[in-house]
């Protein structure tokens, strides 16, 4: 495992400088930039004891691989890796019913990075992923998940189908999203103890996640496009949920 991440995007430094400060080992900001966010984050990471260095746009660029970095990188220790173990310690410690997202075999990092913002923004307690054959937590991911990646528990498992499994004993409802499905997701019930699975970019859910699932459900399609991003129908998806576990259907 490498021993430093690089983070970069306004967000994604915020984000750290908040919730684990105690990971940063160094900041980068974009020399001769002086605006008001840029200054924020930076008054952030000197009121932490962390060092702050001005960098030429050429070497931030090198840095972040050509992405848009908005003028900041950090250099972090990196963050905890949750195991399947710490999915069922926290499942144990919940005093509401669990809300999961579970992501079967994304493999954009910018897809990835969007589902962690809408999993935040909509409360979710974990999001779950396989670990091979998809995407992980990198810099564009955090980058693109605006904070979310540092916050929301992110947990990459060996077997997702069997780690399904578990989930169903602990009476947690499997909620597929398929566009075959008969249910929409207006018409199904997403209150109480439930994980959303939703499928990988273009091939949808595989057979064995499909089979494992207790139920689908569809977005319901008015026009010619058959079918969305997998970030945007994860964020359709999570949010009918919140509005029918707010609302108690």
């Amino acid at each position: 495992m490498s021993k430093t991440e690089t983070l970069y995007g306004l967000h994604a430094v915020q984000a750290i400088l908040q919730s684990a400060p105690h990971r940063v080992l160094s900041l980068l900001v974009l020399q001769g930039r002086a605006d008001q966010r840029l200054q924020a984050v930076r008054q952030l990471a000197e009121a932490n004891g962390i060092a702050v260095q001005e960098a030429a746009r050429k070497k931030m660029d090198a840095l972040a691989g050509d992405a848009n970095h908005q003028g900041v990188i950090a250099q972090a220790r990196p963050g905890q890796s949750h195991t399947e173990a710490y999915l069922y310690e926290l499942l144990d410690a919940l005093e509401e019913p669990p809300f999961l997202l579970v992501l079967d075999g994304v493999t954009d990092p910018h897809n990835l990075g969007a589902c962690m913002r809408s999993a935040d923004a909509a409360g979710v307690h974990a999001v779950i992923a396989p670990k091979d054959n998809a995407a992980g937590l990198n810099p564009t991911a955090r980058k693109v998940a605006c904070g979310a990646a540092e916050v929301v528990p992110f947990i990459p498992v060996t077997n997702l189908a069997r780690t399904l499994e578990k989930l169903k004993e602990r009476g947690i409802w499997l909620k597929g999203a398929a566009g075959e499905a008969s249910d929409t997701i207006y018409s199904a019930d997403l209150c109480g103890p439930l994980a959303l699975v939703m499928g990988a970019e273009g091939a949808g859910l595989r057979r064995l996640t499909r089979e494992t699932c207790d139920s689908l459900v569809k977005i319901p399609m008015a026009g010619t496009v058959s079918s969305l991003n997998v970030s945007v129908a994860t964020g359709i998806c999570l949010f009918e949920a919140v509005r029918q576990r707010s609302q108690g259907r």
